[in-house]
């Protein structure tokens, strides 16, 4: 049986990928990290990762940026693989993630759901084909509760659309202060926030006369946390430091 640990194991996704854990044969909660420190659970909880002294095969962290100096001290020095899914990390964690990775292997993607990594092939599909005839904008919808904007998930799909379009590409994240028709190079990203939307991810390819739409929406947070638990299963078999992502697992 697979020993797992939960990065931000009292959060909403933490808690999500705890109660998959405890229903499946395969996997064992070995702890939890958290800044809240221990709570009533049915696992030890630790507020830091250098206080857990046991043993491992993978952490999955659905925490938040502020978590990863201590998360990857951690996974260098114990030799344990990470599945990053927290988004909102800057260019120098960033950095840091595939420094790390020469060590350690290192699983990161901003979106853990099997549809949204197959909508990421279609959406290179239909840029490679369309090219520049058509105008590309990305719209995401997420709870109120969310941070970052746009979502990482948003500038997955804009980095897809890039790099099969054919042409030099600029994001554009907002328009109130231009003053200037769209141009062709530009990927727009608009970001919506309110209630409790999962999270919707809907790609616009608008040409001449014609529209085409691929849309994506989650139901609920356990297609997140399925993944992650799916990714934690996969880089227990991993032995080779490096980056790992999605595509390991839909193809």
């Amino acid at each position: 049986m697979l020993k797992i640990i939960i990065s931000g194991c009292s959060g909403h996704m933490g808690r999500v990928v705890a109660e998959l854990c405890q229903g499946d044969p395969q996997v064992e909660v070995a702890a939890g990290f958290d800044v809240l420190g221990p709570a009533d659970r049915e696992f030890p909880v630790f507020s830091s990762p250098d206080q857990f002294q046991g043993e491992a095969d993978a952490v999955i962290d659905f925490s938040s940026p502020a978590a990863l100096d201590g998360l990857l001290k951690f996974a260098r020095e114990r030799k344990i693989p990470l599945v990053l899914a927290t988004t909102g990390y800057t260019p120098e964690q960033l950095a840091q993630i595939g420094a790390a990775a020469l060590e350690v292997p290192i699983f990161r993607s901003a979106n853990m759901s099997l549809g949204i990594n197959v909508l990421l092939e279609l959406v290179k599909k239909a840029a490679s084909i369309l090219g520049d005839s058509y105008d590309i904008e990305i719209v995401e919808r997420h709870h109120r509760r969310k941070v970052d904007a746009p979502s990482g998930t948003a500038l997955m799909i804009a980095d897809a659309a890039a790099s099969a379009c054919g042409h030099e590409t600029e994001y554009v994240f907002e328009r109130h202060s231009v003053r200037q028709p769209r141009d062709k190079k530009e990927i727009g990203i608009s970001a919506v926030r309110g209630g409790t939307i999962v999270g919707e991810h809907e790609i616009i390819f608008a040409g001449h006369d014609e529209v085409m739409e691929i849309k994506h929406t989650a139901l609920s947070r356990e297609i997140f946390a399925q993944g992650a638990v799916e990714a934690a299963k996969f880089m227990a078999t991993v032995k080779e430091p490096g980056m790992y992502d999605m595509s390991m697992l839909v193809k």
